[in-house]
């Protein structure tokens, strides 16, 4: 893979993405990683405009209720992170000087902050030479590196390895390559209708091959109608909409068709720490009120 044809590529034609921009601190774009894990940029980008106007640094965010910030999160989906960002805001701002750290085994300590989110700061954020892996720069190295129309199941060491192999040795250049493999695989290489010939890469083990077909198992469609996630959210929105408690009759309503799912959906997330139960048997956000 000719890399500095990317890194080239990727400084004159990526995206103008909020989160890009030099003034962003590293707390900004721990925020930003974290919102964007399965979930689009454009649902992203107004969000985390808002978040960073609310809580431009972490202890303005610790300083809020953990309802507030799950409020806040709205329909971005998964609200543990919402719940885990709070957490993470507490701990920057009592054992880190209210900033983000640097290093990535520094990072990893921190709530709800996992492998890839923790070298994605590092790397985003400090420009540091580590290797960043995500669902798009498996599947650009899958094609351009190995011939694979699909990177199949993840592999933690081995893409890391991968990847770190195509980092060039000058930092500041490594931490871009990072960021336009990313970039390749969100807008051109993407998963069903991948734009090759606007690919800047001059040569490509996937195309040279002829894109041969993905001979392994189909990737599983993950369905949102009728699973608990989807009963969830609908018992989350009927908590948010309110500041007071609210009845259980009340959301015995929101899901009619199996009153035993929507008892799980409800004790899944008192278990999460999203919801909590009064003392007289109502329910509200978890920390309404403190």
């Amino acid at each position: 893979m000719d890399t500095y044809v990317l890194v080239d590529w990727f400084t004159r034609d990526a995206r103008d993405l909020p989160w890009r921009r030099p003034d962003v601190s590293g707390w900004q774009i721990l925020m930003s990683e974290v919102m964007l894990q399965q979930t689009p940029v454009v649902r992203v980008a107004p969000i985390w405009r808002e978040w960073v106007q609310r809580w431009p640094v972490p202890s303005a965010m610790a300083a809020s209720s953990r309802a507030d910030v799950i409020r806040a999160w709205g329909k971005l989906g998964y609200p543990r992170r919402a719940a885990r960002l709070h957490e993470c805001a507490a701990v920057l701002a009592e054992h880190h000087g209210d900033e983000t750290p640097r290093d990535v085994d520094t990072l990893l300590t921190l709530p709800g902050v996992g492998a890839y989110t923790a070298r994605a700061v590092a790397c985003f954020a400090y420009g540091q030479r580590v290797p960043v892996v995500d669902t798009n720069v498996r599947r650009v190295v899958a094609r351009a590196v190995h011939g694979l129309a699909e990177p199949g199941n993840p592999r933690i060491t081995q893409d890391l390895a991968d990847v770190e192999a195509l980092l060039p040795d000058d930092v500041a250049t490594a931490a871009t390559l990072s960021a336009a493999l990313m970039e390749l695989g969100a807008v051109i290489c993407t998963a069903r209708k991948p734009a090759c010939a606007l690919c800047p890469l001059p040569s490509c083990a996937w195309v040279d091959a002829g894109r041969p077909a993905h001979e392994g198992p189909a990737k599983k469609v993950q369905k949102f109608a009728g699973t608990d996630r989807q009963v969830r959210g609908k018992l989350m929105d009927v908590l948010r909409s309110t500041t007071v408690p609210v009845p259980k009759q009340t959301l015995d309503l929101v899901w009619l068709t199996d009153p035993g799912q929507r008892e799980r959906a409800l004790a899944s997330l008192l278990t999460d720490g999203l919801v909590e139960q009064t003392a007289g048997g109502e329910f509200t956000l978890a920390g309404e009120g403190s």
